[in-house]
């Protein structure tokens, strides 16, 4: 199985040439038309250097707005409304703070100024979102990713307060459900998304709701 080198045409191979770990191409750049393209297909970047690497994982990590779970205790910070939560108040800032923020064994960041300045731009055209949760007027959690049709695919999130993170997770998928988001794409396993619902389907199902839920 040889791996997939991208150049200037805006294309993918088929998914089913990802390699066993989901890696499926390298290279190319990260113009909007490109990402776009990329998100129709389950395609994501996922690197820590210079070039781009493009991911489809299989079993694929995801959550179904209705099987959102909420922890005694969450459900108490949001009954008392412990945080403010606003919607694409503060994207820079927050993919700003998702690149900076220290993640436990993770050295560094994959969130390079290239794929913060692609994502400004996805977002200045309509294509990516925010969530934030303030403490005092403070910053101090959010999340940002892409919407596409019936489709969220959550690409980071920061929390610099305890459970800052999951609030504005919890916030957002009941925002996200009134909207008619049916499925949210968290790409690869996290203990902290499990916890909240989320759950591995295999790449055939994930393609077949993509089929079904992006506006094409």
């Amino acid at each position: 199985m040889s791996l997939t080198i991208l150049s200037d045409k805006i294309w993918f191979p088929p998914i089913e040439t990802a390699m066993p770990d989901g890696l499926l191409a390298i290279g190319g750049d990260l113009q909007p038309e490109r990402l776009l393209l990329a998100y129709q297909k389950g395609i994501f970047p996922w690197y820590d250097g210079k070039i781009p690497l493009w991911w489809h994982p299989n079993p694929r990590f995801i959550l179904l707005p209705d099987e959102l779970k909420v922890s005694k205790s969450m459900q108490s910070l949001l009954k008392h409304n412990k945080f403010t939560f606003t919607i694409n108040k503060a994207f820079e800032q927050v993919i700003v703070y998702c690149k900076k923020i220290a993640r436990k064994n993770q050295e560094g960041t994959w969130i390079t100024n290239d794929v913060q300045d692609a994502y400004i731009q996805l977002h200045k055209m309509g294509y990516a979102h925010s969530a934030e949760v303030w403490l005092n007027n403070t910053l101090v959690g959010g999340l940002y990713g892409v919407k596409m049709g019936k489709v969220f695919f959550g690409e980071s999130m920061f929390s610099k307060q305890s459970n800052a993170s999951k609030y504005a997770f919890i916030k957002y998928v009941e925002v996200l459900k009134n909207e008619g988001v049916e499925l949210i794409d968290c790409q690869v396993y996290t203990e902290h998304l499990e916890s909240l619902g989320a759950k591995m389907i295999m790449r055939e199902q994930f393609m077949q709701l993509l089929k079904h839920l992006i506006d094409k």
